[in-house]
């Protein structure tokens, strides 16, 4: 059967053996970042780590970077014991270091688990004719997505997706490029919930997304069987839902019709970066539809709760006119897809024998989010931000390539930047006490001839919080607010910001030679006291949080997925699960 054998075919020893090293550099990297590891420095840029026994010892060359960045170089590393030379593998790796790393008895194996399915991804990913910055950056939006190779920069373990079996990598993965069409469920109106935002309503949104004929056959299938669409709901549902969770789970609710398969839209969509969200292919203008999937990937289930879901649309909203009446945030063309509409199903049964936050509650729900497509000027094209810190296989980074087009001094370039991603960031917490997520996969760069003109936010209702106890919101909203010691409010912007994706940004640069590290923070400490500058009624607020500080907490990503890689993190109480450890010197003090 050439089926079977074509399935693992990019599983090679050659390939596996490159994944290995990837993953083991990476490893070695952000495990001395977070101060899992101390590497043993032996002269020369090279370092030793050693395994809990003491018997096994890893060798590699590393350069230091701001931020207590390591840069370890790949091809350098090498494993030792008993004076022998050992092959690196990746599972070795984790089993000889599971003391510092914290791995108990419990989590180890369903990280290994996670750590092979990453490794496959990566044997994938090398499958593919290799693209050059250049060309990705030219190819379009969805090439760039479907074209990272890396995901996220800080965990080691980030393509977990345990659930996925090898053909539903291969048909769901974003790597793999593969266009998909969304399997549409009825839903009985009384079982379900649906939310929209200010001027949209369920009839419209339906009929914005799929086509009479669709709607037609939709209705038919429903006569057919003796009932009425208009007494349902529409939810699109991933693939891979259907035929894995819903179709057994939710065996009763089929079989008692307050469910209706009624088979697969006609639109084709591709996965976005974050496996669960669709862009339209098909009808690049139509929403993204972003949907529920019981799969385990880098400490979360990837469900969506109906009930979380509820509010959705509101918070956008409300989100939106903040932005629209604020003068300095139009004045940066700053904006945010909005999250328009959701729709979710309650399961009687299941929200009676669970307790809130049970991925049993989260089956069976999808929102719908603005495409940034209509909204684009002539001349202008949309890029993930992650996507500045990818670097092809001639180590040349798709920032490097922006800034070369741009025609731009890098540090100009950088400024331009600055000013459209980090002002923004700044000004929503000094005058709002709002914070975003702002990481590379959740901001989109709005691009015009290689430098970068405005970015738009997205993924708003499940990653915003507002930390002012006495801020006024409308009772819709109430779920944003946030209780964060005062301490700690600013690590949102250090975390994620500075330490999850400047610290890459500008090592990277620094090592491809484009712009040197004091430079780019220098660059960064100059867009900063600009900002600051530009509102001086904020003053007092510059001084209780202050950016220019000599220090600030770290705070460890691979400490909380080692910890429970199974939920990480307690969505209702975020700052208290962090992992602090020690602290970082701040790369702009001052400049």
């Amino acid at each position: 059967m050439p089926a079977l054998t074509d399935s693992v075919a990019h599983l090679s020893p050659e390939r596996w053996a490159t994944a290995t090293r990837l993953l083991i550099r990476k490893g070695l990297a952000e495990f001395a970042h977070e101060r899992l590891l101390t590497p043993a420095p032996l002269g020369d840029d090279r370092y030793s780590v050693r395994s809990d026994d003491a018997e096994t010892e890893y060798r590699f060359t590393a350069r230091r970077f701001a931020l207590d960045h390591w840069q370890v170089d790949a091809d350098s590393i090498t494993r030792h014991r008993h004076g022998g030379e050992l092959p690196l593998d990746a599972l070795d790796f984790f089993i000889e270091l599971r003391s510092p790393l914290g791995l108990s008895a419990e989590i180890l194996p369903v990280y290994l688990e996670e750590i092979s399915s990453t490794l496959a991804g990566t044997a994938y990913k090398l499958t593919k004719e290799p693209a050059t910055s250049a060309q990705l950056v030219s190819a379009g939006f969805q090439a760039i997505e479907t074209g990272m190779t890396e995901g996220h920069p800080c965990f080691v373990a980030n393509n977990g997706r345990l659930g996925f079996g090898v053909d539903e990598y291969r048909a769901y993965a974003p790597e793999t490029a593969a266009e998909i069409r969304l399997v549409w469920l009825a839903a009985r109106r009384d079982r379900a919930t649906f939310t929209a935002g200010a001027g949209l309503d369920y009839g419209t949104l339906i009929a914005g997304e799929l086509s009479e004929e669709t709607l037609g056959r939709f209705g038919a299938t429903m006569s057919g069987l003796g009932l009425d669409l208009d007494d349902y709901f529409l939810i699109p549902v991933h693939p891979w839902q259907w035929w894995n969770k819903l179709s057994v789970t939710f065996a009763g609710e089929l079989a008692q019709r307050h469910l209706v398969c009624l088979g697969e839209g006609d639109d084709a969509y591709l996965a976005q970066q974050s496996i669960r969200t669709f862009f339209n292919t098909d009808h690049p203008g139509k929403h993204y539809v972003k949907t529920a999937l019981s799969v385990l990937n880098m400490g979360f289930m990837r469900g969506l709760s109906a009930a979380y879901m509820e509010a959705t649309p509101a918070i956008n909203d409300w989100l939106a006119g903040l932005v629209e009446r604020d003068e300095l945030l139009r004045r940066a063309r700053f904006s945010i897809i909005r999250e328009r509409a959701a729709v979710g199903y309650h399961h009687r049964a299941y929200e009676s024998a669970t307790a809130k936050g049970s991925p049993y509650l989260k089956m069976l729900a999808a929102l719908w989010r603005e495409s940034p497509v209509p909204d684009l000027a002539p001349g202008e094209r949309v890029a993930t931000m992650a996507s500045l810190l990818h670097t092809d296989h001639e180590g040349t980074s798709v920032a490097g390539v922006l800034i070369a087009e741009s025609g731009l001094e890098p540090a100009e370039w950088l400024r331009g930047y600055l000013d459209a991603y980090l002002v923004p960031v700044l000004h929503s917490f000094y005058a709002y006490d709002l914070v975003f997520m702002p990481h590379g996969e959740n901001v989109i760069l709005v691009i015009e001839d290689g430098a970068v003109r405005r970015t738009v936010f997205k993924d708003i209702a499940e990653e915003i919080a507002v930390m002012d106890p006495d801020a006024v919101l409308p009772p819709q909203v109430e779920r944003i607010r946030a209780e964060v010691p005062e301490d700690m409010k600013l690590l949102s912007v250090f975390t994620d910001v500075f330490d999850c994706f400047f610290r890459f940004l500008g090592a990277g640069l620094a090592a491809e030679g484009v712009l040197d590290e004091d430079t780019f923070w220098r660059t960064v400490a100059e867009c900063v006291s600009g900002y600051q500058e530009s509102v001086p009624h904020l003053a007092d607020k510059f001084e209780r949080y202050d950016m220019f500080t000599d220090e600030f907490a770290l705070s460890c990503l691979n400490r909380l997925q080692l910890r429970d890689n199974k939920q990480m993190v307690d969505l209702t109480d975020p700052s208290g699960a962090l992992q602090l450890i020690g602290t970082l010197k701040n790369p702009i003090a001052g400049l």
